[in-house]
């Protein structure tokens, strides 16, 4: 009888062989790492007013949302952070999801859909490429930050809905997406702008109140955002917002929000006071772009050719995806932890050590940082 794993071990091995295999690394309390791998743009994830709100959301809550967002998973903490979300960024109203990923999933499949087009940029995350083939829509992959194409693309349809679909800031080379121009397209096509503010919510924008908001967009109709609250916020969670008509079509017709169980209350509790911080304390947006440029400084200065970061990340390319797992691995025994893209999360041949800055960081820690590349293999 044929072994049904057999085509499964022959796939692990060939990973093995190449250099791509994934294993997990669980963190450990108290460990001794610098972190440049994270997310957490802000340095909120352990802030102890972000903490102290997650614990009073889990005592008034409970642990769990208990349901989907339309039977029992809708609290008033929920409905109180989709309006601040909406307030913060200047859009008209605001959805929350369980997950950035669930929020680009439900939003690009809702306002797509058979017969519609969407036209995507050829490196937006994996959760807008993953929404593009679920949609059933007619996808056309665009160069990377090419307007030309994209109107090239709306132009040659007929009468079907159209929908453009952008990083705001791309997830592996932290640049930024021409915002003015492509909503300048998308309305002279009547097409809608679908904008993932993953990378620039909380980092980019005045306060850090987002791309869309820098570009002089934020409440137009005709853009939507994505958002999501694992990065600057330090919580967990997604959300989409838009006009009014939008949050209402996906209330009634996005698959990831209607069949989903609703974010827990101790993610809004945490989201929720991470942004109140951040309206706060507006100068955190600009210490995070700072410390990106001090990275990617560092970098150059060890003869490395980074990307020049519009937000928070600073991509480092490396010869090969052997090369940068070596790197990687080499950085963390000097006690320095930082990502390490190479396929699938990345064509082949641009296999990159990808560093994220943090708006807590110290002049301390950029040496820590400079002493462990010293000793880097080359």
């Amino acid at each position: 009888m044929t072994d049904p794993l057999q085509a499964l071990r022959e796939q692990a091995a060939q990973r093995e062989c190449t250099g791509m295999r994934r294993t997990l690394r669980p963190r450990t309390p108290g460990e001794d790492v610098l972190d440049l791998a994270s997310n957490d743009y802000l340095g909120l994830a352990r802030e102890p007013r972000v903490v102290d709100a997650a614990v009073r959301a889990v005592q008034t809550w409970g642990a769990g949302s208990t349901g989907s967002r339309l039977v029992t998973g809708s609290t008033a903490l929920h409905a109180e952070l989709e309006g601040e979300l909406a307030r913060f960024t200047g859009a008209a109203g605001a959805l929350l999801f369980s997950s950035g990923y669930l929020a680009n999933l439900g939003a690009v499949v809702a306002l797509s859909g058979p017969g519609a087009l969407v036209v995507s940029d050829a490196l937006n995350h994996a959760s807008l490429v993953d929404a593009c083939r679920l949609s059933r829509a007619t996808v056309v992959v665009t160069p990377h930050r090419d307007v030309a194409a994209v109107e090239a693309a709306l132009r040659r349809r007929t009468a079907a809905p159209a929908l453009v679909v952008t990083d705001a800031v791309f997830s592996v080379d932290g640049d930024a997406a021409p915002l003015a121009d492509l909503h300048a397209v998308s309305r002279r096509h009547g097409a809608l702008l679908l904008v993932d503010e993953a990378h620039s919510l909380g980092v980019v924008g005045p306060d850090g109140s987002g791309a869309v908001r820098q570009a002089g967009l934020a409440g137009e109709p005709d853009v939507v955002q994505s958002v999501t609250l694992s990065k600057s916020l330090g919580s967990q969670g997604g959300a989409v917002l838009g006009d009014a008509v939008v949050v209402e079509h996906l209330i009634n017709t996005a698959r990831s929000f209607i069949f989903d169980t609703g974010l827990a209350p101790a993610a809004v509790g945490a989201a929720a006071a991470a942004l109140e911080i951040l309206r706060a304390g507006p100068g955190l947006a600009d210490t995070a772009r700072q410390r990106a440029a001090d990275l990617a400084a560092v970098l150059t200065g060890h003869g490395l050719q980074p990307s020049q970061p519009d937000a928070a990340v600073v991509s480092a390319p490396m010869r090969s995806a052997g090369h940068a797992v070596d790197a990687a691995a080499a950085l963390l025994g000097q006690g320095v932890r930082v990502g390490c893209f190479r396929p699938p999360s990345v064509p082949d041949g641009v296999s990159r050590l990808r560093l994220t800055a943090r708006a807590d960081l110290t002049d301390t820690d950029l040496q820590r940082f400079h002493d462990a590349l010293a000793g880097l293999p080359r």
